[in-house]
Formats: C-alpha cells, sequence, structure tokens
C-alpha cells in the first residue's frame, strides 16, 4: 500500500500547488487519480465513477467562506475514497457480548492462522479471556502452527489432531474452553484446496451445528480485484458477516482489494499490515483514507467542514421558519442583491403579494443603506438585535454614514423582513443563483 500512499501523496500536492483549478486543472488532477486506482487494481467502472462524481460535486459546489478551492477538492477526494472503501464504517469492530464465537474461513494460503493468533492477541489486549480452536486438519502442520502461537500471546488454546472430524474438534473445543470462562472463542477452519466441494460442504455443516456469533472471511490482497468472486462464493454457502484482509503492506493490489470487498456489501473489520502479531489493525475508511493522504492537518479541515455545515443546516431551519438574526438577514440580503435590481427580484418572486413591496420596490438606495449599517454592527448586535439601544445606535449611524432614525427603521422592520426572506427561502429553487 506505500506505493498507493505515494501515488496519491502526488495527486494531493497536484491539487495544493494548483492556482486556478479551472476545468483543465481538475481534468489533470482527475487523469492522474485515475490512473493512481487503476494501477492499485481498482475496477475500472468504479474509477469511473468516482471521477465523475468528484468532478460534478466541485463545479457544482459553492466555496464556503473561509475556505479555498484547494480545500474544497481536497475534502471531496476525501470523501469519495472513503465511500469508495465502505464509506459506512465509523467505529472500529466490537464485540457485543460474551462468550462470543468467530469462525474464520477462507481460501488455502490466505493467512488465515496467522490472522486468528493476530485476532487474539487483538482481543486480550483489550482485556478478554481468549481461546483458539484449531479446526483444520487438512493442512499439516496448521495444528501446531496455532498451538505454537497462542502459547507465545498466552492465550487458551484447543486442539485435537487424532478427532475423526473437523466438526467433532469444534464441538468438543467450544465446550471445554466455554467451561474455562473463555469470553471469545476463535475457531481457525481448513483453507480450500483441490476437494473444494467437499471442504465448502464441511465448512457449512460447522456453521449450522455452531451457530457462531460472527464469520469472518481472510482474504489476500495480493488478489486484487478478483477478491470479490471469493466474498460472493462463500456468501452464497453461509452468511459472512465480516472481512479481513491480509498482506496489505505488500500488495500493490491492495486498493483492488479493498474497493472489491466493499462493492459487494461486505463490512471489512481488519487489515494486515505486516507480518507481525501486532499487524492487525481495525479498518475505519476514513481514518485510512486520511493516513492514505498523508495530510496530518486533513482531519481538522474536515472538522472545520463539517462545524460549518452544520452551522448553516441549522440556520437553514431558523431561516425557513423567520427566526433569523440580523447576521442571517445581512447575508440573505447579500444574495439578494447579487441577482440585480431589487424591483426585479420581487418580480420573479411574485411582485406585489410580497409583504413590503410599496417601502423597497425600486428602492436601491435604501437597499444599499440597510446593508451598510449592518456592516457596521458587531457580530454580537447581528446576532443578538435586541442588545442595540440608543447608544450603540448612534455609534452605528456614525459608522455607516447614517442616522439614528435610519438604524431604527432597519430595527423596526427586522420582524417584516423575517418574512420576506422566509418567502424567499421558500422560492430559492424558482430563482437561479439564489443560495438561502
Amino acid at each position: 500500500m506505500e506505493s498507493l500512499r505515494a501515488s496519491l501523496l502526488g495527486v494531493v500536492e497536484k491539487i495544493r500547488n494548483s492556482v486556478l483549478l479551472d476545468t483543465r486543472d481538475v481534468d489533470a488532477i482527475i487523469r492522474d487519480l485515475q490512473r493512481v486506482l487503476l494501477k492499485a487494481d481498482v475496477d475500472v467502472k468504479l474509477v469511473f465513477d468516482l471521477s465523475e462524481r468528484i468532478k460534478k460535486r466541485f463545479f457544482s459546489q459553492e466555496i464556503p467562506s473561509g475556505f479555498s478551492k484547494r480545500d474544497v477538492l481536497i475534502k471531496i477526494l476525501y470523501e469519495e475514497l472513503v465511500t469508495l472503501l465502505g464509506g459506512e464504517n465509523t467505529t472500529p469492530y466490537v464485540v457485543p457480548k460474551t462468550p462470543y464465537t468467530i469462525m474464520l474461513v477462507g481460501i488455502e494460503g490466505s493467512g488465515k492462522t496467522t490472522t486468528a493468533a493476530k485476532l487474539a492477541k487483538y482481543f486480550k489486549e483489550q482485556g478478554y479471556r481468549v481461546g483458539l480452536i484449531a479446526a483444520d486438519t487438512y493442512r499439516p502442520g496448521a495444528h501446531d502452527q496455532l498451538k505454537q502461537l497462542a502459547e507465545k500471546i498466552g492465550v487458551y488454546f484447543y486442539g485435537n489432531p487424532h478427532s475423526k472430524t473437523p466438526l467433532a474438534i469444534v464441538e468438543e473445543g467450544v465446550k471445554e474452553l466455554t467451561s474455562k470462562n473463555v469470553q471469545i472463542l476463535i475457531i481457525d477452519t481448513a483453507g480450500r484446496h483441490k476437494d473444494e466441494e467437499a471442504l465448502m460442504r464441511e465448512v457449512v455443516e460447522i456453521h449450522e451445528s455452531l451457530k457462531p456469533d460472527d464469520v469472518m472471511l481472510i482474504i489476500d490482497a495480493t488478489l486484487g480485484k478478483e477478491v470479490s468472486r471469493q466474498a460472493a462464493a462463500f456468501h452464497e454457502r453461509i452468511p459472512l458477516g465480516h472481512v479481513i484482509i491480509t498482506k496489505l503492506d505488500g500488495s500493490a493490489r491492495g486498493g483492488g482489494a479493498l474497493s472489491a470487498v466493499a462493492a459487494t456489501g461486505a463490512r471489512i473489520a481488519f487489515i494486515g499490515t505486516g507480518e507481525k502479531l501486532e499487524d492487525l489493525e481495525p479498518f475505519v475508511p476514513q481514518k485510512f483514507v486520511a493516513r492514505l493522504l498523508g495530510m496530518p492537518d486533513l482531519e481538522a479541515l474536515i472538522k472545520r467542514f463539517q462545524a460549518v455545515e452544520a452551522v448553516e443546516r441549522e440556520r437553514a431551519k431558523l431561516i425557513a421558519s423567520g427566526k433569523i438574526t440580523l447576521l442571517d438577514l445581512k447575508e440573505q440580503l447579500l444574495e439578494v442583491r447579487k441577482l440585480g435590481p431589487l424591483s426585479k427580484v420581487l418580480e420573479m418572486l411574485g411582485g406585489s403579494s410580497l409583504p413590503l413591496k410599496g417601502s423597497i420596490e425600486g428602492s436601491e438606495e435604501e437597499f444599499d443603506k440597510w446593508i451598510a449599517i449592518m456592516n457596521s454592527m458587531t457580530q454580537e448586535e447581528l446576532l443578538k438585535p435586541e442588545i442595540i439601544d440608543r447608544s450603540r445606535m448612534m455609534r452605528i449611524a456614525r459608522g455607516s454614514g447614517t442616522s439614528v432614525r435610519d438604524v431604527r427603521k432597519l430595527l423596526d422592520s427586522y420582524h417584516q423582513m423575517r418574512k420576506l426572506v422566509r418567502q424567499l427561502y421558500r422560492s430559492r429553487r424558482r430563482i437561479p443563483g439564489l443560495n438561502l
């Protein structure tokens, strides 16, 4: 994944160094991004769809106050990559109850036995009593390997290489470990081999008897987008709860594996990032993408956007109900001013049916005077008009080149103007360019 990360860093750097970010610049950046994702073995259709969404969102989105075009494009890139990798998963994997049984399945060579030990170590470090059950009777040395790993990390182990069937081992193991108050039981089943159908029947048999709380499919990242076929093949036989992707550290096709799994709707619970037992981490798309983009300040940037969006949503509700401050009124009047002469705006909204039409129609000087008055107010006054007394009116009048009478007139009109703004809000879809 280091190759993917380095390539994405190049895309981010290109965004940061862009001055205009016009159509030509964005097309060049999108082409670079497409090359990066295709090289990582992400499906062509997924790459094309993501590219189109990024362009459409960027050119249709207004730039919020306090942000640059670069900020907006980086935010969109981040959000679309998160969506590509399974977006809805915002919290690490949790165990909802104890005892809890996890059944691991996968093809031979996917790193399932090592992953079982990694998973056991992860849960042990969270304070759980963990046990491993060796149910792979096909691969020579599978029992001994898992036993040694269990001893190394200090967790419970059950295995019986002389037992007749894997199902018997699982049933015996669950009974014995449960009697020892083991809270999480992890079952390592055999990987698929040449006798695939017989093995799949065996996996189904264990699942039907055990009824595990979760089934985790172990997938090798080096297979790229082909992993979706594995996930589908297993899911046809047994319900998959989660996926663990291994060997992500050394795979140039890791992006394809991650996106292919996400496209199936399966949730990726963990990723293997190395050969050591501690090299297993919960997969949270947001954190993973932030690390790929290599921006220490990305989290702060996203939080700033989220804060602005939350405020705008709340203000939209207030405006719709007429509960607005002078700051809201000022910003909305500035938006109306951009549309041209006020009389033309009033005609677009229905003309004579509007309140205050007679008092402001054609009065461009009055309109601009109100803007000047509000520009002379402090932030506190704009947010809390009720604190404006005569002393404050005198100061505001001096600062705006108007009179106290003008300031009072604006304040007297404030409650009526809320009705106008509410009607503007409701009519926003009928007026091109009006953003309320």
